[in-house]
């Protein structure tokens, strides 16, 4: 059975035991994004909605489509894929005005429908696969439309987010009645961030609110964000100011750690395998770049008089000019493991002789550079080296070179 049918099945039979019970959810005085009270902002973050049409993600029972058009002028449509669910909001709330019940598959319904000039989704974006539902999002709002999702952080086993676009089994509870097991994308805030940003919205806020009680593990994320242009607003010249350009780095590093069980690679949440490293900051030198990133994404420490740098990689990806540092860590200290926030983890030794595919481009790069007799593809780059005694020219080199 797939996640959608999975879902599907535990929501419509959810809202079958709420319409045995006869149970409804009062119309809230103010819109809350968490199932507690009073917790976090209201609808103002959606922006002035009156008379605009605002598009209600998995609406359930219809109570916040009904609020938002009572209490504010929003002209709504509230879709929800469960017909139970369906069935409660239309038989308490069908002669509300202002709001259009639809009951269907949202990433279909948006396929046709006119785009929204904003949308929302309480606690339920996250039972859909996130690269069918952004896509189909950002095609139905308007350029500029705001979209707040709250979704699950923490869940009530202490259990954090993934950093990885997988879904994994979530508990739906529901007093008396036996658990309903789902499928949901519960990921990090920062994952989150990068699915938003590649499908064309900016991110403006993610926020943690937190259950009122202290002893609760529950935690929700609120992220705003807003539907990009379909092309950016052309400028005669670069916007001046007094103040100088916010620092910037266009170059890498990426570290050779090679222990007794092998090489230590790392996975990136876009599933790729990778050596530790990322961005000089400023002011950092490389050897610096390498010992930060060890400690943020790996634990591992090490000393500036443990690295040599091999040496500069350059090639391009489209338009944009890529400088990568290979650098080979002689001793470090510690156990490496997944750290909390980043896109890399699962960290892991591999023999040489038996490395994975799926490398990260730049490592490839780097590792090639170290060892050009390694079995390796990647495109090629241009690799000149620091190390003494090495030739001092550029050399253009690929896999085999």
């Amino acid at each position: 059975m797939s996640v959608e049918d999975i879902n599907a099945d535990a929501w419509t039979l959810y809202g079958q035991r709420q319409l045995n019970r006869a149970f409804m959810p009062p119309v809230p005085e103010q819109l809350n994004w968490t199932p507690w009270q009073e917790v976090g902002p209201g609808a103002e973050i959606l922006g002035e909605i009156a008379g605009k049409r605002v598009l209600d993600i998995g609406s359930g029972a219809g109570h916040h489509a009904v609020h938002l058009a009572r209490a504010h002028g929003a002209r709504m449509t509230a879709i929800e894929q469960s017909p139970t669910q369906h069935q409660r909001a239309v038989g308490t709330h069908a002669d509300v005005h202002g709001v259009a019940f639809v009951q269907g598959e949202v990433v279909d319904y948006l396929h046709t429908a006119e785009p929204f000039d904003a949308a929302y989704a309480i606690g339920t974006l996250a039972f859909t696969d996130p690269h069918r539902i952004l896509p189909a999002l950002r095609a139905g709002l308007r350029p500029g439309a705001p979209l707040i999702l709250s979704l699950l952080h923490t869940d009530l086993h202490d259990r954090g987010p993934s950093t990885t676009v997988a879904p994994r089994e979530q508990m739906i509870l529901l007093r008396d009645d036996p658990p309903l097991a789902t499928q949901m994308w519960v990921l990090a805030p920062q994952l989150w961030e990068d699915l938003l940003t590649e499908h064309g919205f900016r991110v403006e806020a993610i926020d943690l609110l937190h259950h009122p009680d202290d002893r609760a593990a529950v935690v929700q994320q609120l992220i705003r964000a807003r539907r990009l242009p379909d092309r950016p607003a052309r400028v005669s010249s670069r916007p001046r100011s007094s103040r100088p350009p916010t620092p910037h780095a266009a170059v890498g590093v990426g570290a050779i750690l090679l222990g007794d069980q092998g090489l230590l690679l790392g996975r990136h949440r876009r599933a790729t395998l990778e050596l530790p490293g990322g961005t000089i900051e400023p002011g950092e030198s490389f050897e610096e770049t390498v010992v930060r990133e060890l400690r943020e994404e790996t634990g591992l420490s090490a000393h500036l008089d443990d690295i040599t740098l091999l040496g500069t990689l350059v090639d391009h990806v489209g338009d944009v000019l890529r400088v990568t540092i290979g650098a080979l860590v002689h001793s470090w200290q510690g156990q490496p493991g997944t750290q909390p926030d980043e896109s890399v983890g699962d960290w892991a030794w591999y023999p040489l002789d038996q490395l994975p595919d799926g490398l990260f481009v730049c490592s490839a790069q780097i590792l090639t550079s170290w060892r050009p007799d390694l079995p390796i593809d990647h495109p090629p780059a241009h690799f000149t080296p620091f190390a003494s005694g090495t030739a001092s020219s550029s050399t253009a080199f690929g896999a085999g070179a």
